[in-house]
């Protein structure tokens, strides 16, 4: 469905002792079926913009719908839900827990839409099989390498089957022959009913997404789709 994503005029600010406009008055229509890539020097407001669409954060001004439903911010629990049902995200340093091993980092994504422990784990380990992973299920964190520490993040994103999964540089603190592989594990996510998005400083990586953009002056330009 064209225009899945819509953000109307979207502004962020923040106030420290002066205010600081990060996002000013961007918008933009998101298709599923897609892969975006979202560039911009550091502070530009690539992370800023990843966080409204997961309904982590709320604009200062603006809306946001998907597929024609208006996001409402007051309403917590219903974005809460829509998170975790439709939203799978991976973040750069992975955000694992630590005093989980790796099949229960997947599997407890699972639990937060579904009770049924049984059914998780299996979700999980299929998961974890399918990327590489059947030899560390249950190794920790702390005992895995970066790259598969990314690879445990993208199954935990990806286990709800998310219509949109938001990477936040992703392949960022890898060295390139790893990033090439979690960039290629990313990219084989996609789907004509998902949208991907991801931020990211290497343009190798941004060009091989089917629209790039980037974030100038707070607003976003298209550089290529």
């Amino acid at each position: 469905m064209n225009n899945f994503l819509k953000l109307k005029n979207i502004s962020k600010y923040f106030n420290t002792k002066k205010k600081i406009k990060v996002l000013n008055n961007l918008s933009y229509n998101f298709d599923r079926g897609k892969m975006y890539a979202l560039m911009g020097p550091s502070g530009s407001g690539k992370s800023t913009l990843l966080n409204l669409i997961s309904l982590i954060d709320r604009p200062t001004l603006g809306s946001i719908e998907f597929n024609d439903d208006l996001v409402n911010f007051t309403n917590n629990k219903k974005n809460d839900i829509f998170r975790a049902k439709n939203i799978g995200i991976v973040y750069q340093q992975n955000n694992l827990l630590p005093d989980f091993t790796a099949i229960e980092n997947v599997y407890l994504a699972n639990l937060s839409i579904n009770n049924d422990k049984d059914s998780a784990l299996i979700k999980a380990k299929d998961l974890l099989r399918k990327i590489g992973l059947s030899n560390r299920l249950n190794h920790f964190p702390s005992q895995l390498s970066g790259g598969e520490c990314q690879r445990v993040a993208i199954a935990r994103a990806i286990i709800n089957d998310p219509e949109i999964i938001l990477a936040d540089e992703p392949t960022g603190s890898l060295d390139l022959n790893t990033a090439k592989e979690i960039f290629q594990l990313l990219k084989n996510q996609k789907k004509p009913n998902r949208l991907i998005i991801f931020a990211t400083h290497n343009r190798f990586f941004a060009n091989k997404a089917d629209c790039l953009l980037e974030i100038v002056d707070g607003s976003v330009k298209t550089i290529n789709a």
